[in-house]
């Protein structure tokens, strides 16, 4: 959360069909939950992939980042994995020397596997 300017807005597609957000979030507080709600997985990790610049001033600059991140649950002998395939549509400010999230939209979708 502390990537985040006090006014972030992140606006979430999880249906890239539907033009209509699947939720949308005011400020780092209500982003609070989203990050709590990682602490149900046994462990995560996120791959990183490309990331672009589209614009860029001494200040301000937007671009786009793919990511999928893997979360692992363990529910007894149970094992499965939840991957989602976001693409980030990012604006970012630069706040105190510091460049921090002011938007960020990301589109894409969630797949869930058993694991054996």
């Amino acid at each position: 959360m502390a990537l985040f300017t006090e006014d972030a807005h992140c606006v979430v597609y999880m249906d890239a069909t539907d033009r209509k957000p699947t939720q949308e979030l005011h400020g780092p507080e209500s982003l609070a939950p989203v990050f709590g709600d990682l602490n149900k997985y046994a462990a995560t990790m996120h791959v990183r992939g490309q990331s672009t610049i589209l614009t860029l001033s001494t200040d301000r600059a937007t671009g786009a980042v793919y990511c999928m991140p893997h979360h692992l649950t363990i529910d007894g002998r149970q094992r499965s994995l939840m991957i989602a395939a976001p693409r980030h549509a990012d604006t970012h400010v630069k706040q105190d020397g510091v460049w921090l999230h002011a938007e960020r939209r990301p589109y894409g979708w969630i797949e869930e596997r058993p694991l054996s």
